[in-house]
């Protein structure tokens, strides 16, 4: 992936309390510190947050969750401490739920379905591999999908979760022969000139842990010719 540091003045702030912040991540952003070294998004909002609202010192943000460096869309982050806990339940229990998008390659075999795999991550690729029964060190991962809209030479996917396993979406729509496209990694063919790969999580929906109100937020799209056909 092609080294790209996010800064304050490109950062798109979608929601924002006193308890969390939800911003559109870029493609190329990472959402916190590696071993690259880059800037992550996560410095990127604190900055944001110190600058916005007067803060000294060091200001505290959560991690709850990551998308994977070339995808795009909502990242939640917590903006206290006595929030963040009570975040990472709501994705344990799963009452955070997210929509993705995905533009593959190749028309699914069905208009919509469920996938069932076991996934085994290669730590030394980071790559995860979908079988079809289980293998030793493998992980469930079950997606349901739907066909959106389908394009001249794409289709436009709409990809629900019910487990979090790595790389999920990515492996599990390769193994079906609809590979993202731009993902390399996964059977795209080529790259796409950022080094990004057609996948947004695009919908957010859940029960404010300290507000009990229902929040649901939905990301714009990246800008390029065909995510604006969608």
């Amino acid at each position: 992936m092609s080294k790209i540091l996010s800064n304050k003045s490109n950062l798109q702030v979608l929601y924002e309390d006193n308890h969390i912040i939800i911003v559109n991540k870029r493609a190329g952003d990472i959402v916190q510190g590696d071993k690259t070294g880059d800037m992550p998004l996560s410095d990127v909002v604190k900055e944001y947050i110190a600058e916005k609202h007067n803060k000294p010192g060091n200001v505290y943000l959560g991690v709850v969750h990551r998308l994977d460096r070339p995808t795009t869309g909502l990242v939640i982050f917590a903006r206290t401490s006595k929030v963040l806990p009570r975040l990472n339940a709501l994705f344990v229990s799963k009452d955070i739920h997210k929509t993705y998008w995905a533009i593959i390659k190749n028309e699914p075999p069905k208009i919509s379905d469920t996938l069932i795999h076991w996934l085994k991550k290669n730590q030394k690729n980071n790559k995860s591999v979908a079988h079809l029964k289980e293998v030793p060190e493998s992980k469930k991962a079950i997606l349901q999908y739907k066909v959106l809209k389908k394009l001249h030479n794409y289709c436009l996917l709409e990809v629900n979760l019910e487990t979090g396993r790595h790389h999920q979406i990515r492996s599990q729509l390769s193994s079906i022969g609809c590979p993202i496209k731009g993902d390399l990694k996964y059977g795209f063919d080529r790259s796409n000139p950022d080094a990004s790969i057609h996948l947004h999580a695009r919908h957010i929906s859940f029960m404010h842990p300290v507000k009990n109100e229902i929040i649901e937020i939905t990301a714009p799209l990246p800008k390029d010719i065909i995510w604006d056909a969608c």
